[in-house]
């Protein structure tokens, strides 16, 4: 029986375990977990009976596989969840599936709405041509705007970084107001100096032209029209947050055999002087382990894989040390209500304004986005009819001065910039907080990123290793992504195949995210 070990209880190291364990009785399959949760960025922090998401999950994939892999382990809603009950509002249903109320094995379907928060005025993401943007931006700047993407549209620039990608899509006057900004906070670095490939992958066909294109086919009820990923308009989300979904994978791996070693951090990747992996260190309890195999799946960081592993060529450990990476700090804040006006049709307990997560372009705080967890599941917030529990999130480096903060230091700040921006009037409204961080939450694209192409051709040559997920192949990919890169990763170990072309290539082409297979 071969041997296959596991780097990681993310996303994609969950399901090519499961994977593994459902297809084929060959192999004896170990995941190594460094903390003593599941699912990575993706999983669910619960504080007092107050369910935290990691940076928000929407669970919308155009990939069949990943769509029936999910109905397998958290089937869709049978029954209306709590808030859509109370307030009398439509939301589909699936017949004899399980009823929210009844079971927590449950997949919601929510409504989706993410706003720009820009000079205390919302503005929908992405930016739309209606009447209400217009009257927030004021006509002056409308014209300017509208005279700045004619401008763009007619005279390309050639996309050497993401200011290049972002002022052809949407002008330059756009991209100053609503990206310019917001991304030098979310990287650190401004949008010049960042690789186009980010907003390849995470854009792909938005643009001011797609909006237009969306908006008219709503206007003249045009049917099976095709709609952009980052204008979907409705999505699934577990009962208790994404957290959930890679518990009960990991119960079901486990079911079936598999094994998981939680608090087990891998320091170190041996191979052979044939070039093959033969196994791992590990520490545990403060002791340094060693564990044997015949294959290595990896989701760790792949800066960390390659230092870790020994006798590699010191132009490829060069690439791999200069790989960045953007950490991300959130605190949770549990208030009695938010100042927010709900001026929208939707209905909402309390309410609240219906957004899922909002991004702030406000110059004068450091808050990248916030979540309203009341909106992603009923089921996150303890209380639900008389408090709001909203995420504060920031992005940051390990080590600097916003990671060096205390708890309470860095919670403080949070609550600040909440009065700041006038989401609440004083900071003894809060009822309570809590903060958690993630180390490497975003692979970025700039420094040696350039010449991962050729750190990836030298993994490659490492015949039973694998690369998947988002930190396993340094890529900026979504949860049905990273599946993707272990179900392409599973059919490769099974079939013996060799290649790994198919794992890396996965959200790479435009049509890849935007049309079914």
């Amino acid at each position: 029986m071969k041997k296959v070990i596991i780097i990681g209880a993310g996303p994609a190291g969950l399901t090519a375990a499961y994977e593994l364990m459902s297809r084929s009785k060959d192999y004896e399959v170990t995941v190594f977990e460094e903390s003593d949760t599941f699912g990575g960025i993706s999983r669910t922090v619960n504080y007092k009976g107050n369910r935290m998401d990691m940076g928000g999950h929407r669970f919308f994939s155009k990939v069949p596989e990943v769509n029936e892999w999910w109905e397998k382990m958290l089937p869709s809603q049978g029954a209306l969840p709590y808030d859509d009950v109370v307030l009398q509002r439509e939301s589909a249903i699936k017949e004899g599936g399980p009823d929210p109320e009844k079971t927590d094995r449950v997949m919601l379907k929510r409504h989706r709405l993410s706003r720009i928060f820009f000079n205390n005025k919302f503005f929908d993401y992405p930016i739309s041509m209606k009447f209400e943007t217009i009257k927030n931006m004021g006509f002056g700047t409308t014209i300017v705007a509208g005279c700045s993407y004619m401008k763009s549209a007619m005279f390309k620039k050639k996309e050497n970084s993401l200011e290049d990608f972002y002022i052809n899509r949407f002008g330059k006057k756009l991209y100053s107001m609503f990206f310019e900004n917001y991304t030098q906070n979310l990287w650190g670095r401004h949008p010049s100096e960042i690789s186009p490939e980010w907003g390849a992958q995470r854009v792909k066909g938005l643009s001011i032209k797609a909006i237009l294109k969306d908006m008219f086919g709503k206007a003249f009820h045009k049917k099976n029209r095709k709609v952009e990923t980052s204008l979907i308009e409705e999505f699934s989300y577990p009962k208790l947050g994404p957290g959930q979904l890679w518990e009960i994978t990991a119960s079901e791996f486990e079911k079936m055999g598999g094994n998981i070693i939680k608090n087990a951090k891998v320091t170190k990747i041996i191979k052979d002087k044939d070039n093959n992996l033969t196994g791992i260190i590990y520490i545990k309890d403060g002791k340094e382990q060693t564990f044997n195999g015949d294959y290595v799946i990896s989701s760790m960081p792949v800066k960390d894989l390659v230092i870790g592993m020994n006798d590699v060529p010191e132009k490829f450990s060069k690439i791999a040390e200069g790989l960045p990476y953007r950490d991300y700090m959130t605190v949770g804040v549990l208030v009695p209500h938010l100042n927010l006006k709900n001026e929208t049709k939707t209905k909402t307990i309390g309410n609240i304004v219906p957004d899922d997560w909002v991004y702030v372009h406000d110059r004068n705080v450091k808050m990248g986005r916030f979540q309203i967890y009341n909106n992603w599941s009923p089921y996150l917030v303890k209380d639900i009819e008389n408090t709001v529990w909203v995420g504060l999130e920031y992005f940051c480096n390990e080590g600097d001065e916003m990671w060096s903060m205390t708890d309470d230091a860095f919670g403080k700040l949070g609550i600040s910039e909440m009065v700041t921006m006038k989401l609440i009037d004083s900071e003894s409204e809060v009822i309570d907080y809590h903060v958690e961080r993630v180390k490497k939450a975003y692979p970025a694209y700039f420094d040696t990123y350039e010449h991962m192409d050729d750190l990836r051709e030298y993994l490659n040559t490492i015949p039973n290793l694998f690369c998947v997920g988002r930190n396993g192949q340094h890529r900026y990919n979504n949860i049905d992504h990273s599946m993707c890169t272990a179900f392409e990763t599973v059919n490769n170990i099974i079939n013996g195949v060799t290649t790994k072309d198919n794992i890396w290539n996965i959200n790479t082409e435009k049509e890849y995210h935007e049309t079914k297979s």
